[in-house]
């Protein structure tokens, strides 16, 4: 369960605070899917950053499964990002020197208590995203498309509860939107996590059960 309430966030600015979110309030359930719309510099990603714990609010609260991540010390806040959140980012951040394989498995390198089948369960996400033959190839070998399945598979690779995807396909081409869009849906129904996607593709945000539009720090329900 997601819970925000009263959110708000401001910055300082030499003519004054700047107000990015105003009182934004949501309420989600495991299995809900939502997407985010809204004009360049609208705050849609500092709500995103905020959700996932990388970024303090001004006010409110942010509750996942009853914890307010911003109450906890810097090494279990750590810890609870890890464990609980999975992020999806419109460049993909995968390491050069990594193999496929292993720069699914980066997340679990820190985690506690998953086992020694994250390896199985990595390969099993790399199957799953159409990349189970090049687990072994280097970042600098796939597509763009490519890239950013083997970055779905990480963040997924945790099952983690929350999973935040800003603009995940913003530097895709038509074929490739679409491929990344039913794998990032259809993963999303057999984990039954909570999808919070941000993105300025109006059929990409269309294909959610649940679409919010940001405008002038207000988040509204389309």
């Amino acid at each position: 369960m997601l819970e925000v309430n009263g959110l708000s966030k401001e910055y300082a600015t030499p003519g004054g605070n700047l107000r990015v979110l105003s009182d934004v309030n949501l309420s989600l359930k495991a299995g809900d899917s939502v997407s985010i719309v809204g004009p360049s510099g609208s705050g849609k990603s500092t709500l995103l950053y905020i959700l996932g714990a990388l970024e303090p609010p001004t006010a409110g609260t942010v509750l996942l499964n009853g914890r307010n991540p911003f109450e906890l010390d810097e090494k279990s806040l750590a810890s609870f990002r890890n464990e609980e959140i999975g992020f999806v980012f419109q460049d993909h951040h995968l390491l050069p020197q990594c193999s496929v394989l292993e720069n699914v498995l980066i997340p679990t390198l820190v985690a506690r208590g998953r086992g020694e089948r994250t390896q199985d369960v990595a390969e099993e996400l790399l199957e799953q995203v159409g990349l189970g033959p090049r687990i072994h190839h280097r970042p600098h070998e796939l597509s763009g498309g490519e890239k950013q399945r083997v970055a779905l598979a990480r963040a997924l690779v945790g099952r983690p509860r929350l999973v935040l995807c800003d603009e995940p396909t913003g530097n895709l081409d038509h074929a490739s939107t679409e491929a990344v869009a039913e794998l990032l849906l259809k993963l999303h129904e057999q984990n039954q996590s909570i999808l919070i996607v941000v993105t300025h593709n109006l059929d990409l945000a269309g294909r959610f059960r649940l679409r919010y539009k940001l405008v002038d720090s207000i988040l509204h329900k389309s």
